[in-house]
């Protein structure tokens, strides 16, 4: 037996024991593992991976008919910083570039000294916080990029501590422009729209939330998508800028003069029904104008005169009157049933007799209720109808938040006595909302069409068109051909010769209506606390082929109060700057038989002259200017041709540039080796060195221009 063989059995056990011991150990400690200690294990693990975090999409734009952005989300930023983060060599970092940091932070948010910043940073470096605000403000996504760049700001936020907080806020790029009708959100952007556009196409522009997670994974934490978000898509008004701007300045400009209450101008497409401009102000407690509600949509008040329009085309299409039926307006004032109706004259005798063309247009309140009376009082309902056949009173639907329908009385409802009939055709009795008014003049312009007012006309996904909005027909016809003529020729006349002339232009016709109304108190009467009024003028222009309708609507305080003067001057602002802006005139018939259409031509190169006449339609002989490189010559024109003449140029020898355009000029002369010295703008009116002359390379040559 070899030496220590006995020794190696025991030895052998003891290992195979000692191993026997360890795999049981480790499979009883698995087994406690799974099953003792599974619970906390799991909670260990889920620690590795953070809750579903929803993402908000971006919400989609508002732009208007033009492509300007009027709303569309930006972020903005909360900086913070940990000053525990990135350890030593952070701190380090942080004190070796504390002077470039602060010096930069003042220079991108400037309300705020580069000493001031040093003092806060190096109070946050004490305190050791690990989330200390650096600016109380919240700063813009370019102000965030720039502080993203300064040293140690620069590095990750676990290196270098610098950390941000977004959020994302909805920005109007022209401010208060239009702010009623686009509407407002919430601060907290999650809770959605107020009110406006941003609520009624809040489903379109919101998008889809979405869904991620974070999951540590090598010490790293990774976003994994679960669902992307889809953004909102964006929405096209039908508002324009321009349009918008010169409403709101002139009536702003108004309604400061005559210290008003509130104003309103709205401005339509007649065709397609696209308000063009929607103004709601309203004076604030500092005695300024803003947009505090759409008022066009919401504010339901009398319409006063503006109604007389619709009276009388009730009783021309049932055939009672014509336009030069008379009525006996005696003095300015008679009796209804008991009630005093007065003209805005009655105390200078009135008009006496005249005709339904002169009681609209000085607004004869006991001509247009003289003949709604005697036509209608025994069948009210009649008239009534009448009304609803224009669809005056139809509801649009518009989908705004507070948006109110016309009520119009009939004779079965309660409060309809003897005198309603009357008050009612003279705009009393009856509560229409401002786009109403002007949807029925704008259907008077549009050749008896009543079309949906529009504020949206389609729906975009970056950039393309993927839904539009068609014009919306609300009444095919709302009176005869007949009855549309002949209101068409006296709403010209109001303007041209009657109350509204204030309204109008010297530069096209408009047509429309005033009107001048006292506005109820409720049940305290017309007269408590001092009577208000409500002065307004409704029409559309050019009256020939209508473009634009449009309303002004103004509740001043006190008298004296007048449609034509105080609404009817704003109308007329609007109007021939919209009509400077976007109506222009053919150019042919701006010709006349002295007219030259054909352009004043320099000499020169007389090939490229030839061909720009050529692209512009315009008779000349420079078809045969052919070759490479310029030709020389002289142009003359008359009223309808060019002629052009080749001049022969020597190498050797000064050529003659008078009446060239510097442009040609120079080229000619440095080709020949001179330099050019040029004083004066427009052609070439002299040399100083004579035509036909000698001359040596690299001498100069002055040349005066002149117009």
């Amino acid at each position: 037996m070899a030496p220590g063989q006995k020794d190696i059995l025991p030895r052998f056990t003891i290992i195979l024991f000692v191993m026997a011991l360890m795999a049981i150990a480790v499979i009883a400690k698995a087994g406690f593992i799974m099953f003792a200690e599974r619970g906390y294990w799991e909670e260990v693990a889920d620690r590795f991976v953070k809750e579903n975090v929803v993402v908000h999409p971006n919400r989609g734009n508002i732009i208007s008919s033009d492509g300007k952005l009027m709303a569309s989300s930006l972020p903005e930023y909360k900086i913070y910083m940990d000053f525990l983060a990135g350890g030593k060599e952070k701190d380090s970092l942080l004190m070796a570039h504390l002077t470039e940091i602060c010096e930069g932070l003042h220079q991108i948010l400037p309300d705020r000294s580069a000493e001031a910043f040093r003092k806060h940073i190096l109070q946050g470096r004490r305190k050791k916080s690990r989330n200390y605000l650096l600016y109380p403000k919240r700063i813009s996504y370019i102000e965030y990029k720039q502080v993203k760049e300064l040293p140690v700001f620069n590095l990750s936020k676990y290196k270098g501590g610098f950390h941000e907080l977004a959020f994302n806020q909805r920005k109007k790029p022209f401010g208060s422009l239009a702010m009623r009708t686009l509407g407002d959100m919430y601060p907290d952007m999650a809770q959605g729209a107020k009110n406006g556009l941003e609520l009624t196409y809040d489903s379109i522009l919101r998008g889809t939330d979405g869904i991620t997670h974070r999951q540590k994974v090598m010490n790293k934490y990774l976003n994994i998508v679960d669902k992307p978000a889809v953004d909102g898509y964006d929405i096209i008004t039908t508002i324009d800028v321009g349009i918008q701007d010169i409403a709101e300045k002139a009536l702003v400009d108004q309604l400061k003069d005559l210290n008003a209450v509130w104003g309103v101008a709205i401005v339509m497409d007649v065709a397609t029904g696209d308000v063009k401009a929607n103004v709601n102000m309203t004076r604030g407690g500092d005695g300024n104008y803003y947009e505090m509600k759409n008022l066009a949509v919401s504010n339901l008040m009398e319409p006063g005169s503006t109604f007389k329009t619709a009276s009388i085309m009730v009783a021309l299409e049932d055939k009672y009157i014509t336009p030069d039926y008379e009525v006996d307006t005696q003095s300015g004032i008679v009796n209804m049933h008991g009630s005093w109706m007065r003209d805005w004259n009655w105390h200078r005798g009135g008009y006496g007799k005249i005709d339904v063309t002169r009681i609209l247009e000085v607004s004869s309140n006991v001509g247009v209720s003289s003949i709604i009376d005697k036509f209608y009082r025994d069948n009210p309902q009649k008239f009534v109808d009448g009304l609803r056949r224009m669809s005056i009173d139809k509801p649009l639907n518009l989908g705004f938040v507070g948006e109110a329908s016309p009520r119009i009385l009939g004779p079965k409802e309660r409060y309809f006595a003897k005198t309603t009939l009357p008050w009612m055709s003279i705009g009393y009795e009856t509560q229409i909302p401002p786009i109403y008014i002007l949807n029925f003049y704008n259907a008077i312009a549009n050749n008896g069409v009543m079309v949906k007012p529009k504020f949206v006309k389609a729906i975009a996904k970056d950039g393309d068109i993927v839904e539009e909005y068609p014009t919306e027909v609300v009444n095919p016809k709302i009176c005869s051909d007949t009855t549309l003529t002949q209101i068409r020729t006296i709403l010209q006349k109001v303007v041209s010769e009657g109350l509204a002339k204030p309204a109008g232009s010297k530069q096209f016709n408009v047509s429309g209506k005033t009107g001048t109304a006292q506005i109820s108190q409720g049940a305290a009467g017309y007269k408590s606390g001092g009577v208000k009024y409500m002065v307004s003028f409704c029409g559309y222009f050019p009256s020939e082929a209508p473009k634009y309708s449009c309303l002004v609507q103004i509740e001043i305080p006190h008298g004296p109060a007048s449609g034509g003067l105080q609404a009817g001057s704003v109308f007329s602002r609007i109007a021939e700057r919209v009509y400077a802006k976007h109506l222009y005139r053919d150019l042919a018939h701006a010709k006349d038989s002295t007219a030259i259409l054909v352009p004043d031509i320099k000499n020169g190169d007389i090939k490229e002259a030839a061909y720009v006449l050529q692209a512009l339609n315009v008779s000349n002989n420079g078809s045969s200017l052919k070759g490479e490189g310029p030709i020389w010559g002289k142009a003359q024109t008359s009223a309808n041709y060019a002629t052009f003449e080749k001049v022969k140029k020597s190498k050797s020898l000064i050529p003659n540039v008078r009446g060239m355009g510097a442009k040609d000029a120079v080229y000619l002369l440095e080709s020949m080796g001179l330099k050019v010295h040029l004083t004066g703008v427009g052609r070439v009116t002299a040399q100083n060195m004579t035509p036909g002359s000698s001359f040596k390379k690299g001498q100069t040559i002055t040349l005066t221009l002149n117009h």
